[in-house]
């Protein structure tokens, strides 16, 4: 599964593609209707940010913003992480663990194709992967 191109493991029912303008609330919203965790927000056919349910949390709520106001342009992740379609998800596992996300937009140059997530992989997998690349990088540390 870590070796397959994450084009193939992206569910393409499950994009949502929203406006800078969208409010939280309706974000929110599309993201229930499509049992997903996350949004790309797109301005002029170009990918400008995503904004996610962990955003919901922490950026909106326990900041006291109120959802039906508060448009995603001032909450999103401005200029996200992006991987190319033919990368493997194994390094699109490894990107979200280092760097603290679990949904990465997929594009190829300016044109966004979905977005790949890490629970893409089942559990047992990805702890299994988390283990690998630790034991890895305890390794390349300690010379060996």
């Amino acid at each position: 599964m870590f070796d397959l191109p994450v084009k193939s493991l992206m569910e393409p029912n499950k994009l949502i593609m929203v406006s800078p303008e969208t409010t939280v609330s309706e974000a929110a919203g599309l993201m229930a209707s499509k049992n997903t965790g996350a949004v790309l927000v797109i301005d002029n056919k170009q990918l400008v940010g995503i904004f996610t349910e962990r955003d919901v949390v922490f950026r909106v709520l326990a900041k006291g913003q109120d959802a039906v106001t508060t448009r995603l342009r001032d909450v999103m992740t401005a200029a996200p992480a992006t991987l190319a379609p033919g990368t493997s998800y194994g390094h699109a596992l490894l990107l979200m663990q280092e760097n603290g996300f679990r949904h990465v937009p997929v594009v190829d140059g300016d044109r966004v194709l979905g977005i790949i997530a890490a629970r893409n992989a089942m559990d047992p997998q990805l702890e299994e992967f988390v283990s690998e690349a630790r034991r890895r990088e305890h390794y390349r540390e300690a010379g060996l």
